[in-house]
């Protein structure tokens, strides 16, 4: 792959990354003073000003952003108001939970979604074509936390064959899991039925069965590999949406993951929680989207030249 592309997005990442981190302390410290949230009413104004001076908020905004925008780029997002302890260090006790949770869901909406997007548009107008647009649209449309209220119904209170919330076994998995996989894979399958179509109605598919290429051959070998690029784009984006809607679904079965967190947080007005929370968000969300760039780049050598001629 070519270096000045790579350095290219690499670049606009990185940019990308400062304009969240700043645009997170700004919103913020315009939203009032966390000492009013955390502290009594009736605490003295020198216990008050005591807790500023202590958390760094009686300095100027300017100070407190460039002290703010040092120590995050050491990884350090300050003290929790709530803990006292460093916000890194609670952010990353919950990591590992939303990650089990999140690949979980990508990998199930992969398998699902690839598989159901490729049957629709090899068998196009079918019944397997109807069937997979309509769980296609079930699935974007629905909201999370309302099909996993509806999974708890029915499958916690009324069957009583899964915990309705928790965490420690496989079975506290399956229902947050399918809540998100839904979604992507409904939109993962409709993207690659989309592609897929596209592609068979090419030229050279109509030479690959003349030549007497098999119908799996003429699909997985031909067709499938040149529909990638629509595919990695949605995937890519299906990445970094996930870590926002495990905010949601966390809350709905009570994951002790990093949604979670966030949550109690807003709540708390602990900044130094939100801030490292939110930019962790935005540094999946961007490496996300720089990987499906760099995809491009390789997958389809017309992506990257067309980059290079219009940074001329």
């Amino acid at each position: 792959m070519n270096l000045r592309y790579a350095a290219i997005k690499l670049l606009r990442a990185m940019i990308t990354l400062w304009l969240v981190v700043t645009f997170v302390f700004v919103v913020l410290r315009l939203t009032g003073d966390p000492t009013q949230q955390l502290l009594p009413d009736d605490i003295g104004p020198e216990i008050r000003d005591y807790y500023r001076a202590a958390w760094g908020l009686d300095r100027p905004l300017w100070e407190q952003y460039l002290r703010y925008f040092e120590a995050a780029l050491r990884g350090d997002f300050g003290i929790s108001f709530r803990n006292s302890q460093p916000a890194i260090d609670l952010i990353w006790q919950r990591v590992p939970k939303t990650l089990e949770l999140g690949l979980a869901t990508f990998f199930c909406s992969l398998a699902l979604g690839i598989p159901l997007g490729v049957l629709a548009a090899v068998w196009r107008d079918s019944w397997v074509d109807r069937l997979t647009m309509s769980f296609a649209v079930f699935g974007f449309s629905m909201p999370n936390f309302f099909l996993g209220i509806l999974l708890i119904l029915l499958f916690a209170l009324n069957l009583r064959v899964l915990p309705s919330s928790g965490y420690g076994t496989w079975q506290h998995m399956v229902m947050p899991v399918f809540t998100l996989a839904t979604a992507f894979a409904g939109a993962i399958a409709r993207f690659t039925r989309s592609a897929m179509l596209e592609v068979l109605s090419r030229d050279y598919m109509r030479t690959a069965e003349a030549e007497g290429a098999s119908r799996f051959r003429q699909v997985w070998w031909h067709a499938f590999p040149n529909a990638a690029i629509p595919v990695v784009t949605i995937v890519g984006f299906s990445l970094g949406g996930m870590i926002g809607g495990a905010v949601v679904t966390e809350n709905v079965f009570a994951w002790p993951g990093v949604g979670r967190l966030l949550t109690s947080s807003v709540a708390d007005r602990d900044l130094s929680i939100v801030q490292g929370i939110v930019v962790l968000v935005a540094i999946t969300m961007v490496s996300a989207n720089l990987l499906v760039d760099l995809a491009y780049g390789w997958l389809d050598p017309r992506v990257r030249v067309g980059g290079q001629e219009r940074s001329r």
